[in-house]
């Protein structure tokens, strides 16, 4: 019998900036997303909002951990890069840039905090901007790797695409990838097609009703 096919992965990854108000509004309004998020479906959530003083990222990653835990689906919280507070608020696991510490590195601080002989179940996902980095993110035991961009982003134009081709040979390693960067409705099933097991986005999901892209992007499934 043919292997089954992994269920398409959803994942949120929060830009607080981008959404309307004064930073109280902003932060409301995000608290709002990641709630619908979790109630839609989605199965990662990563909070990035890398320009928070650490205080204040973990007392907005407890208030998202709230918001998720609110709803009735099972969603997963990640921390971007900052271990230490994903750690300090019983978040589900880290994502990591192209350039941060190893997942193995990461690993061995979740089980130290944790203490010797615990089990542990720790999501590290790793940005990735070439097939190299995938390559590395698999050998080091990553959960998955959220491969970038895939598509002209509008608001960096500047920034080469990898297309579609790169991000094929990408998913011929031993490891999840995500596609991210320009990702529409419209174009995530070549992203499907080019071996994806999932689509990364901001806007995708923070600017529209995420239950309908949910639905839309399930639908998209073999």
């Amino acid at each position: 019998m043919p292997a089954p096919v992994p269920r398409l992965l959803l994942y949120y990854i929060t830009d607080r900036a981008q959404l309307p108000g004064d930073e109280a509004a902003r932060r409301r309004r995000l608290l709002d997303k990641i709630a619908e998020a979790a109630g839609s479906g989605v199965d990662f959530i990563q909070l990035r909002e890398k320009d928070l003083p650490a205080r204040e990222l973990e007392q907005l990653a407890r208030e998202a951990l709230r918001a998720i835990q609110n709803r009735p689906r099972t969603t997963r919280l990640l921390i971007n890069s900052r271990t230490d507070i994903a750690l300090a608020v019983g978040a589900d696991g880290v994502h990591l840039r192209s350039d941060d510490i190893s997942v193995t590195e990461t690993r061995r601080t979740w089980q130290a905090s944790c203490g010797a002989g615990t089990p542990v179940r720790v999501v590290v996902g790793v940005s990735c901007h070439s097939e190299e980095n995938v390559a590395a993110a698999a050998s080091q035991g990553a959960d998955f790797g959220v491969f970038a961009p895939v598509f002209e982003k509008r608001d960096a134009l500047a920034v080469r695409p990898a297309g579609l081709e790169a991000l094929r040979q990408a998913c011929k390693h031993k490891i999840p990838v995500l596609a991210l960067g320009g990702v529409t409705v419209e174009n995530a099933r070549a992203c499907l097609e080019a071996g994806a097991t999932g689509i990364a986005a901001i806007r995708l999901f923070q600017d529209n009703d995420i239950r309908q892209v949910a639905e839309q992007l399930r639908a998209l499934e073999p």
